[in-house]
């Protein structure tokens, strides 16, 4: 495929129906100047935020009061305050579709299906607000979720936060001492959870788990079990404080929905840090800063339109699932599954797709290359001819994997890879509907966003790498940090590496195109002989590779420097030898440099990731090292780090 071609270009006839065609128009009037693409577009966005912002809340429809201010104490990072005079309801903007069509369609492998309307999604959220209500909620209290990604999550959600309390969820795979370390911080009031989930085609009950997190959770004032299993009723009956879900609500009939409206910058979201290196950071989101984002960057980046069903394979403790939800405020069907997305084989999710005539596909890297490596094709098997957008995200997409789409799911789509964080909930560089996509690359900047990359000295370079900064300040910047009084831990964060500037951790490069490569993260970078390298460049050599299913690159200190280590997992029957060794070593010095060969490799039969799927090169650098990994709980499959401890490969 020849490099200097892209990969897809949208056609005249979409770039004029998209919406960012017509927020463009309407840019050029506000600006007083001509706005004819994107990169003037975004130029104008970051120089005038305080004219670019409101045309966001009025071009998305954000029902509220805007206030008379947009910006204070704009050039300070943290410091900035975006609408401080608004009032607005976060779940009031989410509701405010009516009728029979379709709000949430639901799938769990092939155990459930189930689908509630606007109305009835209205119709529970007001039974479920009444609940909270008797409960005592209030602005302010925290609601706390263990659930799998279904209706009654994002209705829960709704009803919390159409009172003003502060949502924050994990899913129900996550150990007790991982729930206790998210939740034991921020204390909730209500706390839910399922009676269990399917995964693999498994079932997996989680009653005692929830008995004795809600034993060393004193804050509770009641817990509620959802029906799943069909065993909610019974696990209820044997925990103190809890009621099935569907009992508690049963006596309140659907009512007129009320909604507390609030600052634009009052608390919604609490999000956690992956807790790898330590007890997690509990991120405070607000809901002025979540909606603005989250509605400019599906209605403009994504090309959401009302009634398109946008779907995104998440899990409730991923960043993804927050942003997924406000797609409810553009008007959209939320398509939601639950489960394996390999179960029973790797068809499921296309199969959903076709099903349910997906408009956005959105997964992670991970399951492309899987879908890839098993030699699936869904282009041949499947009519995906409602799909627009296919998107990637959770780790750097390989150039394979770039291919592999439009050569093996879908010829004319636009592939967005986008990259953001937990930490804004939202993203820096993502899809551009309006630009061609090339391979390898996220297509440019987030509106709004001065993202940037720099040096060492805090310069800015283009066609290197460095590090990921955003100059200006933001409205999805969090509030704070919960348990941090004087701010110090979340200035820590991000504000110490260059002074007023929001430095992300991530190893990013600029391209010709004005898109951007991310490289992996900054704290995961390699340097040896003192030049950096990002592990995403030696990933996508070998993940390329048939006899490799994937791998995870560390450096390793050793004879007074670090040198490059890289473990495998090998596909069926393949076995390492000096042969393979030899084949690895010159696809990464052809394909990478010299630079990148790794002085070791090693054979491994697991990779060792978070709950959200991305591998843990910090948590494998420390076994490595002897290091004690503070927080197993975040890790999906923690028992996968003993391989990695006392290798006789690495002594020599």
């Amino acid at each position: 495929m020849n490099q200097n071609v892209p990969l897809w270009s949208p056609s005249p006839q979409e770039i004029a129906a998209s919406p960012i065609s017509a927020f463009m128009r309407l840019a050029s009037e506000e600006s007083g100047r001509s706005i004819a693409d994107y990169d003037a577009l975004h130029a104008w966005s970051v120089e005038d935020r305080e004219s670019f912002w409101p045309l966001i809340w009025d071009f998305c429809g954000v029902v509220g009061d805007k206030g008379e201010r947009v910006l204070i104490d704009g050039d300070r990072m943290p410091g900035a305050k975006f609408f401080p005079d608004a009032r607005l309801n976060f779940a009031e903007n989410l509701l405010k579709k009516t009728g029979p069509s379709d709000a949430l369609v639901f799938r769990c492998e092939d155990k459930v299906e189930r689908r509630l309307s606007w109305d009835e999604l209205r119709a529970l959220v007001s039974r479920l607000q009444q609940l909270f209500r008797a409960q005592g909620v209030k602005a302010g209290d925290r609601v706390a979720a263990m659930m799998p990604n279904m209706p009654e999550t994002i209705a829960c959600m709704l009803a919390a936060t159409s009172l003003g309390a502060i949502w924050s969820s994990c899913s129900p795979d996550f150990g007790e001492q991982g729930v206790l370390d998210r939740f034991g911080q921020i204390e909730p009031v209500l706390f839910i959870a399922p009676d269990g989930y399917w995964y693999a085609g498994k079932r997996i009950e989680v009653g005692a788990k929830v008995a004795a997190v809600l034993a060393r959770m004193p804050s509770v004032r009641a817990a509620f079990i959802v029906d799943y299993l069909g065993s909610a009723t019974d696990v209820a009956a044997g925990i103190n404080k809890a009621q099935e879900l569907g009992q508690a609500i049963a006596s309140y009939e659907p009512a007129e929905l009320t909604f507390e409206r609030l600052p634009f910058d009052h608390p919604l979201y609490i999000l956690f840090s992956s807790g790898t290196t330590g007890i997690p950071k509990c991120i405070v989101h607000s809901a002025g800063g979540m909606l603005l984002q989250h509605v400019k960057e599906h209605r403009l980046n994504a090309g959401i339109r009302e009634g398109d069903r946008f779907f995104y394979f998440t899990t409730c403790g991923w960043m993804m699932w927050n942003w997924l939800v406000t797609g409810l405020a553009s008007g959209a069907t939320l398509l939601l599954y639950d489960g394996s997305p390999f179960h029973p084989d790797g068809n499921v999710i296309f199969d959903f797709a076709q099903a349910e005539q997906m408009t956005y596909f959105g997964t992670s890297a991970k399951f492309i290359d899987s879908v890839r490596k098993a030699g699936l094709r869904p282009i041949e098997t499947y009519d995906l001819s409602t799909v627009r957008v296919i998107s990637s995200t959770g780790s750097p997409l390989a150039p394979e994997c770039f291919r592999f789409v439009y050569d093996g799911i879908k010829k004319e789509v636009h592939l967005a890879s986008i990259s953001g964080g937990t930490d804004i909930a939202a993203c820096f560089v993502l899809g551009v509907p309006t630009k061609p996509v090339w391979v390898g690359e996220i297509q440019g900047p987030g509106l709004g966003m001065a993202t940037d990359v720099w040096d060492d000295d805090g310069k800015p370079v283009r066609g290197e790498k460095g590090e990921l900064v955003c100059t200006r300040a933001f409205p999805s910047m969090p509030v704070m940090f919960w348990n941090d009084p004087d701010g110090s831990k979340y200035r820590a964060a991000y504000f110490e590496r260059f002074d007023n500037i929001w430095c992300h951790g991530d190893f990013a490069e600029w391209t010709t195109h004005g898109g951007m490569i991310i490289h992996g993260r900054s704290d995961a970078t390699l340097n040896p002989g003192g030049v950096r390298i990002g592990t995403a460049e030696i990933y996508n050599q070998v993940e390329q590779m048939e006899e490799i299913l994937e791998a995870i690159c560390i450096g390793q200190t050793w004879d007074d420097d670090v040198r490059v280590v890289l473990f495998v997992r090998l596909a069926p029957g393949v076995v390492l030898d000096e042969a393979l060794e030899k084949k690895i070593k010159a696809r990464i010095r052809t394909g990478a440099s010299p630079r990148h060969v790794p002085a070791r490799i090693v054979a491994v039969a697991d990779i060792p990731r978070t709950k959200s799927g991305k591998i843990t090169e910090l948590a494998v650098r420390d076994i490595v090292h002897g290091r004690t990994v503070k927080n197993q709980e975040a890790l999906a499959n923690p028992e996968a780090l003993e391989l990695y401890r006392d290798l006789p490969e690495l002594r020599a």
